[in-house]
């Protein structure tokens, strides 16, 4: 039976190391993926992705990528929502986790918030990160690795012969 993936969007990602210690503790393999190098762990299963600088350059490698059973780590909003679209879940350093019912709202409060800094309008930027969001996040990763796994357990084997 296949295993969840893990994608880190990791440009800024506080939570990298966490997701190392449960993707060792599941067996899963994990995507790094950058527009630059990040120091990441030798391990078979830590796969590091460099992509071209560029918006939305990493974004896309995730989304085009990302399906069903898999798990997504991003504070990004319109990739969170690609994410949701073709089946895999989200989830923001801090635990939070993106889901179909929320994610518009999180898409129009960025809209307003693009529209107010356009408009000159100072706006605050996320609360800082700490020890909480850590443990928060650890908790919500390990249900979303379970979650994910009995998406897995759903989907039906190939036919006998079909390539895999």
């Amino acid at each position: 039976m296949p295993k969840p993936r893990l994608f880190i969007d990791a440009d800024a990602c506080p939570v990298k190391d966490e997701v190392y210690r449960v993707a060792a503790r599941y067996g899963l393999h994990v995507f790094v993926v950058s527009n630059s190098w990040i120091n990441t762990p030798r391990e078979k299963w830590i796969e590091q992705v460099v992509v071209d600088a560029g918006p939305d350059i990493a974004d896309d490698w995730i989304a085009e990528r990302a399906v069903t059973g898999d798990v997504v780590i991003t504070a990004d909003i319109p990739l969170a929502d690609r994410c949701l679209k073709s089946g895999a879940q989200a989830i923001k350093s801090n635990g939070q986790a993106f889901t179909p019912n929320s994610i518009g709202s999180a898409l129009a409060g960025r809209m307003v918030g693009e529209h107010l800094r356009s408009m000159g309008v100072a706006t605050s930027g996320p609360p800082p990160f700490g020890p909480r969001d850590r443990s928060n996040f650890l908790q919500a990763l390990d249900q979303a690795v379970v979650r994910a796994k009995k998406a897995l357990a759903m989907i039906p084997p190939p036919p006998p012969g079909a390539p895999s």
